[in-house]
């Protein structure tokens, strides 16, 4: 059955596997609600877990990179690729870990007027070269962003968290993707 959430049938938190309810169960817990992401994937089981293990093995680990640092990859990767619900759930967690209310609009919508400072703008724009035109990475952009004071570590963090929204991105344009309401309001305003 499908509904306005995706082109194709979705799947709710109750009909998942058991071992995919524990996990989206646990980050509709901190959330609030179910990401519509999950339920649309959630068809399809197998693809739903390697892409949580793939997620969890680049976006919940230990490394250089913040977790804000991830998601303003995440962000910039998605408004290149024109990918309004990636670009609209990691904008509100962009939002709620760097604590800048306006720095996931600016750098979704326009990442290179975006003010940032040498290293997100280093971040930024490797991101960038790796979604618009991967095939032309060059080793002067490697070394725009070893120049900039990212590690080798921090590099490659970029490219795979680039490559897994990349296809993420494509995967929310097949199915049509909505985001949930609640994202837009995320991080906008203070919490009491």
């Amino acid at each position: 059955m499908t509904d306005s959430v995706s082109r194709f049938p979705v799947v709710e938190l109750d009909d998942l596997p058991y071992d995919l309810r524990e996990r989206v169960g646990a980050i509709a817990e901190r959330s609030g609600f179910v990401p519509n992401i999950f339920r649309a994937l959630g068809h399809r089981p197998a693809e739903l877990r390697a892409f949580l293990d793939y997620h969890d093995a680049l976006m919940e680990r230990e490394s250089p990179l913040s977790k804000a640092e991830r998601e303003l990859v995440i962000v910039a990767t998605s408004g290149a690729n024109h990918c309004t619900y990636c670009v609209v759930a990691h904008g509100a967690i962009l939002r709620i870990r760097s604590k800048e209310p306006e720095l996931a609009d600016h750098v979704g919508i326009n990442p290179y007027g975006a003010a940032l400072d040498p290293r997100r703008r280093a971040i930024v724009d490797l991101a960038l070269a790796l979604a618009l035109d991967s095939a032309s990475l060059s080793e002067d952009d490697l070394d725009a962003a070893r120049d900039a004071g990212l590690s080798d570590e921090e590099i490659w963090d970029v490219g795979a968290i680039t490559a897994l929204f990349a296809m993420s991105n494509r995967l929310a344009h097949l199915t049509s993707l909505r985001p949930n309401p609640e994202f837009f309001g995320m991080g906008r305003e203070p919490r009491g």
